[in-house]
């Protein structure tokens, strides 16, 4: 456990080594009414649910498949 400040533009610094640990990039901030909670966010989501579906594809051929629908929605 560690005590941080909040600067006057309401930025923390985590401590290197406890980013280090915990590999963070992106964070979750959950308001839990009298504290805050920092989740962190994998760096492609989708390869936390790898395995979770019986979908029979992987998710990056199902991503890449919605990203092509979308294009030809957009162009």
């Amino acid at each position: 456990m560690c005590i941080v400040e909040i600067d006057e533009k309401g930025r923390i610094t985590l401590p290197n080594e406890l980013r280090k640990i915990l590999k963070l990039g992106k964070v979750l901030l959950v308001n839990a009414g009298d504290h805050v909670i920092l989740v962190p966010v994998p760096e492609n989501p989708l390869q936390v649910l790898n395995g979770a579906l019986n979908i029979g594809n992987p998710f990056n051929e199902i991503r890449e498949e919605a990203e092509r629908l979308l294009e030809k929605e957009t162009c």
